[in-house]
């Protein structure tokens, strides 16, 4: 749109010198310094609201003041002053618009590089959030696989348990089975029986033929004694 007002501006400026150049193909000199102040006055109007007075404020003041001396010269009746001033005027507008053109090029690249910079950060930021997210999601896995690990552990653990209990269980029926089993032991008696024997001993009578007195022996009886051991063994009854 920019491009198009002043590719129109400077057909105006082009046909503007051409009515001067030939003086033949107007009216009168009054009716061209009109139109020539029309015309600058119209591309100043174009420069003003493409924003000239701040892009290009020298530029834009001095085709204003141009313009004002070809006006005066329009009123003074200097009808070739006033031509060749308002073609000053707008060769000045049109110096304006070109300027306020480069700043709107210049910062309309500008805004297309922070453009692209913003988007090439938001791409960065974004793959960095899906590494993040990935990460997270592998430790997530990893975690859910350690756990399962350690419930199949435990649930090891007390399968071992259980089968530990079953087999002290499975012992000590055994064991109680083994004693009610067993019989018990025998009664053993041991009777000790002693006989006493006396045996009779004659006494012997020695015959001496001498004046001493005859000695006849007593009879003595000699006990002997005769033990007896006895041993009974008596099995007790099962239960």
């Amino acid at each position: 749109m920019t491009r198009k007002t002043i590719f129109a501006s400077l057909l105006a400026t082009s046909a503007l010198c051409l009515a001067i150049s030939n003086p033949a193909a107007a009216a009168s000199t009054s009716d061209r310094a009109r139109e020539a102040i029309a015309a600058a006055e119209a591309k100043i109007n174009t420069a003003e609201s493409m924003g000239a007075d701040t892009q290009a404020p020298r530029e834009t003041a001095g085709a204003k003041a141009i313009l004002a001396t070809a006006r005066e010269d329009l009123k003074s009746w200097h009808h070739e002053d006033a031509i060749h001033d308002a073609i000053r005027a707008s060769a000045m507008a049109d110096t304006a618009i070109g300027l306020t053109q480069q700043h709107k090029d210049a910062a309309i690249a500008a805004a297309r590089d922070d453009q692209r910079a913003t988007a090439d950060s938001a791409r960065d930021q974004i793959a960095a959030a899906q590494n993040q997210a990935a990460a997270a999601q592998n430790q997530s896995v990893t975690a859910q696989q350690q756990a399962a690990e350690a419930n199949a552990r435990a649930r090891s653990a007390e399968q071992s348990a259980a089968a530990s209990a079953a087999d002290a269980a499975a012992a000590r029926d055994a064991a109680a089975t083994a004693t009610a089993q067993t019989p018990p032991a025998p009664v053993v008696q041991t009777t000790v029986t002693t006989d006493h024997t006396i045996a009779a001993h004659h006494a012997v009578t020695h015959k001496v033929t001498t004046a001493k007195p005859t000695t006849t022996g007593a009879t003595r009886s000699t006990a002997e004694d005769s033990t007896t051991t006895t041993t009974t063994v008596t099995p007790q009854p099962q239960q």
